[in-house]
């Protein structure tokens, strides 16, 4: 596996991904962060938002929402609380969702703020990541 790197993403619902891979991008909650082979190991933070991998002249993207990262000089270990591949992202649910968290937002005397403001973001992440999926 010279100059390739294992990349794992795990839930608690199970393995999301398991490739071998040429580079990696994530959002870290201290700020993106990109990954080649034999990088030095480090553990971090996850927010929401959309990892970037790259095999070949392929690019894949998925939705992690939030978690941790292990990377090693071989390996990066993904620990997601949820995770999707841009191809199983139900783009209506998507967009359901950011409506009723917009509508949330605007009634925030009645919601919880916090969990408006994430339930967004989740979801517009999820629409950015499957337009991608779909202007390839």
């Amino acid at each position: 596996m010279e100059n390739k790197l294992r990349l794992d993403i795990v839930t608690p619902h199970g393995l999301v991904l398991s490739e071998d891979v040429d580079e990696i991008t994530a959002a870290g909650t201290e700020g993106e962060f990109g990954v080649l082979p034999s990088h030095v190991p480090f553990i971090t933070t996850l927010k929401i938002g959309i990892l970037i991998y790259k095999k070949g002249n392929e690019t894949g993207y998925v939705f992690v929402n939030s978690g941790y990262a292990e990377v090693s000089p071989d390996k990066v270990v993904i620990l997601a609380d949820s995770a999707e591949r841009a191809e199983d992202i139900d783009v209506d649910r998507a967009l359901a969702a950011r409506k009723r968290a917009e509508e949330r937002l605007a009634q925030a005397e009645k919601y919880d703020f916090a969990r408006a403001t994430a339930a967004l973001e989740r979801s517009t992440i999820r629409i950015q990541i499957a337009e991608r999926k779909v202007a390839r």
